[in-house]
């Protein structure tokens, strides 16, 4: 094994809730992350899944230093994040890069593609950034690396296709030739006759490229499909994580286990055949969470334990298991 490239540990970020009023106050904190921990080599993508508001997004950008962590620490290539100051970071921002959800959003409307794909090169000041010819050239180059026409760079956003326009926006992640790019839910806006297409490039890329990739998404299907290995969200915490095949195969922690048993399966025989976990009532507030397991509120294994006593993300299942945080982790076959 490799240096990681990335690892996160116990990072946590808290954003304050404010009541209403002509001078608002805190009234509490929502504690978005609370405590994850991971590692990522070099060239891996780690899948990161759960129901919206887990704190998925939040994870990524706290990351990438975009929201300031409240705690813990984020080491890249060795290198500690959190205690740098945004001058200290700038050099860094090559290396790690981000592509937004939203493609109709994350680009700008008054700015030719040429002008969005070639802005990293002139922020960073890029030797040659400034030659019109050579930033024309690079620009050119990435293009057809996204699989875009470059007779089309002198177009605006709003002409493109959802599609073209997340690749455009691939296209400016990738101009100063980072390691790391974090994947904000980069197809979940695409129709889905279009997403296959942008999940191959992405795989391509990363094969091409050498990157590796955070995928944050909340499409299981698509997960499976990109990850080397999953981790899976719940209220602000990583409650299971392990390699692709182990969690789709084989989860171990009831609420994945209740995810992967609502992804349709294409085999009308197979679909009869399994049985759905279906969840009640609803996500608690993440301003007060529950106390121990914060899955228990929801969960049909919940003992008086789980009310008390938080379990740790540890190995369960034999070596080949999956780390899973949960009392009574109990491996079961998804059909």
């Amino acid at each position: 094994m490799t240096a990681p490239l990335l690892e996160v540990t116990d990072l946590v970020k808290e954003f304050p809730v404010r009541g209403k009023g002509i001078i608002p106050r805190n009234t509490g904190t929502v504690q978005a992350v609370s405590g994850v921990s991971f590692a990522l080599q070099p060239g891996e993508t780690l899948g990161l899944v759960g129901e919206s508001g887990c704190g998925k997004s939040t994870t990524g950008r706290a990351i990438l230093q975009l929201h300031k962590p409240t705690s813990g620490s984020v080491k890249f290539e060795g290198r500690e994040l959190t205690t740098m100051s945004n001058k200290q970071l700038r050099p860094l921002r090559k290396d790690i890069q981000i592509v937004f959800q939203d493609p109709y959003a994350s680009l700008n409307p008054k700015w030719q593609v040429n002008d969005i794909i070639a802005e990293p090169l002139v922020i960073h000041g890029v030797e040659g950034a400034n030659n019109r010819g050579a930033a024309q050239r690079r620009v050119n180059e990435l293009m057809e690396l996204v699989g875009l026409n470059p007779e089309h760079r002198s177009r605006y956003a709003h002409e493109f296709s959802g599609g073209q326009r997340q690749r455009i926006g691939i296209a400016r992640a990738l101009a100063l030739n980072p390691k790391f790019l974090v994947l904000d839910e980069p197809v979940s806006a695409l129709d889905v006759s279009v997403q296959a297409g942008v999940v191959n490039l992405l795989e391509e890329l990363q094969e091409r490229l050498g990157l590796a990739y955070l995928f944050v998404a909340h499409d299981l299907s698509v997960v499976r499909h990109i990850s080397d290995r999953v981790a899976v969200m719940y209220l602000g915490k990583i409650i299971e994580m392990g390699e692709r095949e182990a969690i789709y195969g084989k989860p171990m922690h009831p609420y994945t286990q209740a995810l992967l048993s609502a992804v349709p399966m294409p085999d009308p025989k197979a679909e009869r055949k399994r049985q759905r976990i279906v969840l009640t009532g609803d996500v608690p507030s993440p301003v007060n969470p529950p106390s121990g397991c914060r899955f228990r509120t929801r969960c049909w294994k919940a003992q008086d334990i789980c009310a008390t006593e938080e379990p740790k993300l540890e190995r369960r299942g034999g070596p080949e298991g999956t780390l899973s945080a949960c009392h009574f982790a109990e491996e079961r076959a998804v059909v």
